[in-house]
């Protein structure tokens, strides 16, 4: 007899002892592998056993052929790979609000930075990243790169809410609550998060220079050398604003991106961080390189940043992934409007409406994500041998009918309201739009807490 979650099937008839078993059998109206590119596969079913995507193939042949544990059968839903958030700041969701309608500079120096130094603690980092995690699972995000202060704990909260997550432990000059100095940083970077957690089935690591501005010429030499080291990905804020390269040449004489030439650290193993502000020459030696961008509209929206050359990156060959950045600066950790803005916003500024289409979006959003992250042979994309990290939207509400085109109507209709379910390595953490492993209700008391802790405290208008 077979088990089933909230709105499943059951199947009480006698099941021939040929069949094989599988542990979840997910019955979608629609599925969108993302590669190869375009394909949406109509009543059709993804069989998962030890986390991992078995096979894809008919609902018929698939009744056929398995006998799972549990059945999953959503009629209207379209089934996705799990969404890829490729750069965000998780325990800042306790900041969300905090600092609203400033440019940049003034952001960070008057608002965020004065309250990191006042407020960031293990219990703030722990606290504020469950309920980032808990808002992206809700959105269909499965994975996700953080870059935060107390990455140790930032690697404990997704490892006991099973979420997976590159932890990019920061790395800045400065003292701050967590560390002294670059030196440190390094160190506690390797100590307490790569050590731990090599070879963990969730948790990869990385380290994340804030920006140019905030490491020396010798901090970056020490960063390189341990990156190598330790085999890891590096990703830092590049290019964000017209006044950071502004501030770059008048104290440097250099670009922030010649700063990186110098170090060596324009590789393949680069992640760079928004890249609004990049020339032609830039652009091109990316390419040529392999390095990474994570474009996040909806912040250099916010912040007045400006729009980055997305159809010229993807011209010219540049693997562009999709991030939320963080609360305080977006203020959602939504990836299905990040998709959408991303895809207007290119259209807007290549004066071309085909500059991204819905399905690059997507792509962006999923497979091209775990490129940026080195993971793209493990998550990305449905296909067999992959790991299980799978998002369904239920495509039934009013604003996603009539339905003509299902990846249109995921990035340019849907909400991630819309999101009824989510599988982490096969383990389903959203069934039928309810967590299964969150409580929501302790989460939002604790949000709540640091809420009247924050606006008590006066320090922050």
């Amino acid at each position: 007899r077979l088990k089933r979650s909230a709105g499943a099937a059951r199947c009480d008839a006698y099941t021939p002892a040929s069949m094989q078993h599988c542990d979840t059998l997910i019955a979608p109206r629609w599925c969108v592998p993302v590669e190869p590119a375009g394909l949406v596969l109509e009543d059709h079913a993804v069989a998962v056993s030890d986390g991992r995507i078995e096979a894809i193939l008919p609902l018929a042949e698939a009744q056929a052929r398995f006998q799972p544990s549990v059945l999953i059968e959503r009629p209207e839903h379209a089934l996705i790979p799990g969404l890829v958030n490729t750069h965000t700041h998780a325990a800042m969701t306790l900041f969300r609000g905090l600092a609203d309608d400033m440019p940049l500079e003034a952001w960070l120096h008057e608002g965020i930075w004065p309250a990191d130094r006042r407020w960031v603690s293990p219990e703030m980092v722990r606290d504020g990243t469950e309920l980032a995690i808990a808002e992206m699972i809700r959105g269909g995000v499965t994975c996700f790169s953080d870059q935060y202060f107390f990455p140790e704990i930032v690697a404990e909260a997704a490892t006991d809410l099973s979420m997976r997550a590159v932890v990019a432990t920061p790395v800045v000059d400065f003292a701050t609550g967590w560390a002294r100095d670059a030196e440190e940083c390094l160190q506690k970077g390797a100590d307490l998060v790569h050590d731990p957690y090599a070879g963990h089935p969730l948790i990869t690591t990385a380290f994340a220079p804030h920006s140019t501005s905030t490491l020396s010429d010798a901090s970056f030499a020490a960063l390189r050398v341990m990156a190598d080291q330790l085999d890891v990905r590096v990703q830092i804020h590049l290019h964000e604003s017209a006044a950071e390269i502004a501030i770059s040449l008048r104290e440097t004489g250099k670009r922030p991106f010649d700063r990186l030439i110098d170090a060596g650290l324009i590789n393949s193993s680069l992640l760079a961080v928004h890249g609004v502000h990049l020339d032609e020459s830039e652009i091109a030696h990316f390419a040529e390189t392999g390095v990474s961008v994570a474009h996040c509209p909806n912040s250099n929206l916010k912040l007045a940043s400006g729009i980055a050359p997305v159809a010229a990156f993807r011209a010219a060959g540049v693997n562009v992934a999709l991030g939320t950045d963080g609360a305080a600066s977006n203020n959602l950790l939504d990836m299905f409007a990040e998709m959408r803005t991303a895809a207007l916003l290119a259209k807007a500024r290549a004066n071309d409406a085909s500059a991204v289409t819905a399905e690059e979006a997507l792509h962006m959003a999923t497979l091209a994500g775990a490129k940026a992250l080195g993971l793209e042979r493990r998550i990305g994309s449905v296909e067999p041998g992959k790991l299980a990290d799978l998002t369904c939207v239920d495509l039934s509400g009013l604003n996603t009918q009539p339905l003509y085109a299902v990846v249109s109507q995921l990035v340019y209709a849907a909400h991630s309201s819309q999101v009824s379910d989510v599988w982490i390595a096969g383990k389903h953490q959203l069934d039928d739009g309810r967590f299964t492993q969150l409580d929501t209700d302790a989460l939002l008391a604790r949000s709540h807490e640091w809420r009247d802790r924050i606006a008590a405290s006066g320090e922050l208008q």
